[in-house]
């Protein structure tokens, strides 16, 4: 047997999910409408017509769900709150029994002894709120302050990681400016704004979850990274890759760490700078006590002046790439938990999604073989504790996903889980990687 590669004591090997994703019951005992449920709703939005309405039903099987966790040897889960499962109209009167879901969800994880990680924002915005302009309004940004209060006092005696949003660059881009997400606008400008105050509803929430949760309040932020590679030597695509890490990383990280844009960036928006509020940015700066890097492939780019920020992608040849079409890089996440380790003053870090979507089925056996999920898996495992070794302070992990579940505008036709869903029964079926992720927790790492 060869010698695995040991994590550092303490070390938090976990599985992440989101409430839209498996929940279901999306208008039982009092939710409201959320985005997800109208972009769902409405014909041509979402692969095959396929909504959340149902999707993993974790709502009413959550006890089964932490049971596997439980079987898995989980350390630690990273579950969202659904804003609308709380406050149906988005502020105003709570909605006791939606956060008495919330309640007994933590009650059983702490009785599995499986840590908590909350994110509050992963995408499903009540609708109510859309309505009065969405992210593009500044007043949601102290909704959401007010939301972080009312979830904080509910479960931060219990809760002590936060996560105020899930990859805010998502939400602001395919949500708001290319419109392939929820709410599912076009405009840059629109775009811009709800990207500010987004940053700004985080730093509010920071603040918020401080206050409420005290000095055993653990809050950060997740954002999808990616590493940024040139197609050829050339200056020119060595400048494309700079303005692609430009936007796709640090649009979001330096106002998060610095307190301020990129001057790159703010050339790339032009006139639209000018409705930026900057004295926001101290509050978008208050300090975190972690990061959550989202990570999954790599960016390679060349020059290209006919896209409006200067750079197109290009697809590898010869390369794997998952069932998303996503090239599989593994040496890419060492490269970017030591840049962010390097730039931006050597963070906690939390990896809060990393995994792949592969055409996963149920063999004659009954049992859903997922090598490549494995192998993938334990590539990314090696770039992270080669991080680790390199000074990288990296505390935790977190694979994506527990289960097959919706996968936004593809529906269920993406499996991403260790878990196998049947959409017909709803029955879970451990894939491979699930066993295979039980020793990799139980030994506290891989064999190489």
């Amino acid at each position: 047997m060869a010698e695995r590669l040991l994590f550092p004591k303490g070390f938090l090997w976990g599985a992440a999910t989101a409430s839209y994703q498996i929940e279901g019951a999306y208008d039982e005992n009092g939710k409201g409408e959320s985005i997800w449920d109208r972009f769902s709703h409405t014909p041509g939005k979402v692969l095959n017509g396929d909504t959340g309405d149902v999707a993993c039903d974790h709502y009413h099987r959550y006890v089964e769900d932490i049971e596997l966790m439980k079987k898995l040897g989980l350390l630690a889960y990273r579950f969202s709150v659904s804003w609308p499962r709380v406050y149906p109209l988005g502020r105003g009167k709570v909605n006791k029994a939606g956060l008495e879901f919330y309640d007994r969800l933590v009650d059983r994880l702490m009785d599995a002894e499986i840590i908590p990680f909350a994110t509050l924002y992963h995408w499903d915005l009540p609708q109510a709120l859309q309505d009065v302009g969405g992210w593009a309004n500044r007043d949601v940004a102290y909704y959401f302050r007010d939301y972080a209060t009312t979830v904080g006092e509910a479960l931060g005696d219990r809760v002590h990681y936060w996560i105020t949003h899930n990859e805010p660059w998502v939400t602001a881009v395919l949500g708001y400016q290319i419109g392939n997400h929820a709410p599912g606008i076009r405009d840059q400008a629109t775009s811009v704004r709800a990207a500010h105050h987004l940053l700004l509803s985080h730093g509010e929430a920071v603040h918020a979850l401080r206050q409420v949760g005290g000095k055993e309040a653990r809050v950060g932020i997740t954002l999808n990274l990616t590493s940024a590679y040139p197609a050829t030597e050339s200056q020119e695509d060595a400048a494309a890759a700079k303005r692609a890490d430009t936007f796709s990383n640090r649009w979001f990280l330096d106002p998060v760490f610095k307190g301020q844009y990129p001057q790159d960036w703010l050339g790339m928006i032009g006139e639209l700078a000018s409705n930026l509020e900057m004295g926001d940015l101290p509050v978008i700066a208050s300090p975190i006590d972690f990061l959550g890097v989202n990570y999954y492939s790599r960016q390679v780019v060349r020059a290209d002046p006919t896209t409006p920020r200067g750079f197109s992608g290009v697809l590898v040849r010869d390369a794997e790439y998952t069932d998303m079409n996503w090239e599989i890089y593994p040496r890419g996440l060492y490269d970017l938990l030591t840049r962010l380790h390097r730039d931006y003053g050597g963070p906690e870090m939390h990896i809060t999604e990393n995994g792949a979507a592969f055409e996963d089925s149920i063999g004659p056996d009954g049992k859903v073989r997922d090598a490549q999920r494995i192998a993938y898996l334990r590539a990314h495992f090696i770039q992270a504790h080669q991080a680790i070794q390199d000074g990288v302070k990296l505390r935790g992990y977190f694979v994506w996903s527990l289960m097959d579940n919706f996968e936004w505008a593809y529906g269920y036709s993406k499996r991403f889980g260790m878990v196998y869903v049947d959409y017909e029964t709803l029955k879970r079926i451990p894939k491979e990687s699930a066993r295979w992720y039980h020793e990799v927790i139980k030994e506290n790492g891989p064999e190489p």
